[in-house]
């Protein structure tokens, strides 16, 4: 496998995560295709480590919205070696508040997302993701807002 065609399977991953929170297509197989048994995820508000819930909790998080939608742009992907990799991509989440939540009707964030993939016996599967905050309109959701 070259170079190029391994940073690009590296990328899916990221797109598929995206897609598929929008989607809501969420369970443990969901995280087994897409991440390694010990990874982590982190947002600005919150960290969960280990595939064990990693579903679950990305569920969890996104019931306090009606919708949701991730445009991210495309990953550069840093080879370090046969088995491990660095991703950057910057992303613009749009939140779609329920419609009896007060306020504005959308809570908008740009990001910009690190992550580490590692080549396992399964595949490539990313190891880590971080979403640090740049920006953001709009209210983010209290807590309880989860439904």
């Amino acid at each position: 496998m070259n170079s190029a065609t391994t940073a690009a399977d590296i990328s899916t991953l990221l797109d598929r995560y995206l897609i598929d929170l929008d989607e809501e297509k969420l369970d443990d197989a969901w995280a087994r295709a897409l991440f390694t048994d010990d990874a982590r995820v982190e947002f600005p508000m919150a960290r969960h480590e280990g595939i064990e819930g990693l579903a679950a909790w990305h569920r969890q998080a996104l019931e306090a919205f009606a919708r949701t939608q991730h445009l991210n742009s495309p990953a550069v992907v840093d080879l370090t070696g046969d088995e491990r990799a660095a991703l950057r991509a910057n992303l613009v989440s749009t939140h779609v508040h329920h419609p009896d939540t007060p306020g504005d009707p959308l809570f908008v964030a740009g990001t910009l997302v690190h992550g580490e993939a590692r080549r396992t016996e399964r595949g490539w599967r990313l190891s880590e993701l971080s979403f640090r905050l740049v920006w953001s309109t709009g209210s983010p959701p209290r807590s309880g807002d989860a439904r």
